[in-house]
């Protein structure tokens, strides 16, 4: 059947107005606007996103060649490229932080009951990726010396794998100070690497009920309280319950009692040493777990390849998080269709089908089941066939 909206405008459908509306005037976003609304200026940011358009002009192209079907979006006409140049560098970029959080949790509602794992304990992975950028046109994005940085912090809980926190820096804010930012709830298990090693808030996380798996340093100065039992064949080399005696955690304030279990990867012989405060899950789950973070850097990579955060359509530090805000809204939505459909898309197919379908009229949910079907007929008298034989 025929749709009364193309793909596109059945994807944007998936942001509630009511509450977009609501979100512009929280933040007062269209204060002395004149016709470019927040909304057109959402739709087109969008569309740079999930039409990889790489400038402004090919945005405010690509929009203008639609025609009649951009009134099927919500937009009366296709933006100037100044008049979303403008937009871009002085509309707070708050806004789409907000409709991020709105839109995670109908995503989130969508992915209930989609653990990894049979423990009940939310399960979070804590990284950081970097952007690099142009010093000279990026000034403010501070780095090295002669190299411009943004840095995306974020969390991404393991149900459903969607992104639940985000936060910018520039490149020189270390992770671990945006690691103390974090809000975890109690009885919940966060995942993290070795850069975010730091005894201190390890003790507040503990202190707070928060479980949490990372890498130990080779160096690590401890004491051992009690060894437990070892499975043979189970890959695990040793487990153990110790206290931190060098100078640097006594200086933090904290030294335990943590564990650390030594680990051999029977596929490719790799040996780790992992470090919890969770004493009763098993050694070869916590090792689990631990791998199970790799799904943050296929989710910064998935980022990256399929949506435009490595380059950027305006060089002020407004313009570049509303375009980082936008590539994770996409990137939330492209999730939501694939917890939704039946068919098991991966991300780059989903993303080029859907850029190669924007603007036909086709059932969204249908589309996703059966993105191959034959389109319907456009309805009416049939063409009539000229007599040749």
């Amino acid at each position: 059947m025929l749709c009364g909206t193309s793909l596109f405008g059945q994807v944007l459908g998936l942001v509630s107005r009511t509450e977009f509306e609501r979100a512009v005037r929280q933040h007062r976003a269209e204060h002395a606007a004149k016709g470019f609304g927040c909304w057109d200026q959402f739709v087109a940011m969008l569309f740079c996103q999930l039409a990889q358009a790489k400038s402004l002009r090919e945005i405010c192209g690509g929009l203008a060649s639609c025609v009649g079907k951009l009134r099927h979006l919500g937009v009366g006409r296709a933006p100037k490229r100044s008049t979303l140049a403008y937009a871009n560098e002085h509309r707070p970029w708050e806004l789409y932080q907000t409709v991020f959080y709105q839109l995670l949790e109908t995503c989130r509602l969508a992915a209930h009951g989609r653990r990894p794992f049979r423990f009940k304990h939310p399960l979070y992975s804590f990284d950081s990726t970097t952007i690099d950028v142009c010093l000279s046109l990026f000034d403010w994005a501070h780095y090295m010396r002669t190299k411009g940085a943004i840095k995306l912090h974020l969390l991404l809980d393991h149900e459903g794998y969607l992104p639940v926190f985000a936060h910018l820096t520039d490149g020189k804010v270390g992770d671990i100070d945006v690691a103390r930012q974090l809000d975890l709830p109690a009885d919940s298990m966060v995942v993290l690497d070795r850069g975010y090693l730091n005894y201190a808030q390890y003790g507040r996380w503990t202190a707070r009920g928060v479980w949490f798996v990372t890498r130990a340093r080779i160096n690590m100065n401890y004491g051992v309280l009690d060894r437990a039992d070892i499975r043979a064949g189970s890959g695990v080399i040793e487990d153990t319950r110790i206290v931190l005696v060098s100078s640097h955690a006594r200086r933090q304030g904290w030294t335990g009692p943590l564990r650390r279990i030594v680990y051999c990867d029977p596929a490719s012989g790799e040996e780790m040493v992992f470090l919890t405060n969770h004493m009763r899950l098993a050694a070869t789950t916590i090792a689990r777990v631990y791998k199970d973070r790799w799904q943050i850097e296929a989710f910064f990579r998935a980022l990256k390849q399929n949506l435009k955060i490595k380059t950027f359509v305006g060089t002020g530090p407004n313009a570049v998080r509303i375009q980082i805000w936008t590539a994770l809204i996409a990137m939330l939505m492209l999730k939501y269709l694939q917890l939704k459909s039946q068919l098991g898309w991966s991300l780059s197919n989903l993303v080029a089908l859907l850029r190669w379908n924007f603007f036909t009229y086709r059932d969204l949910w249908r589309w996703l089941d059966d993105p191959f079907e034959s389109p319907p007929e456009i309805p009416g008298s049939p063409q009539r066939l000229l007599g040749l034989s």
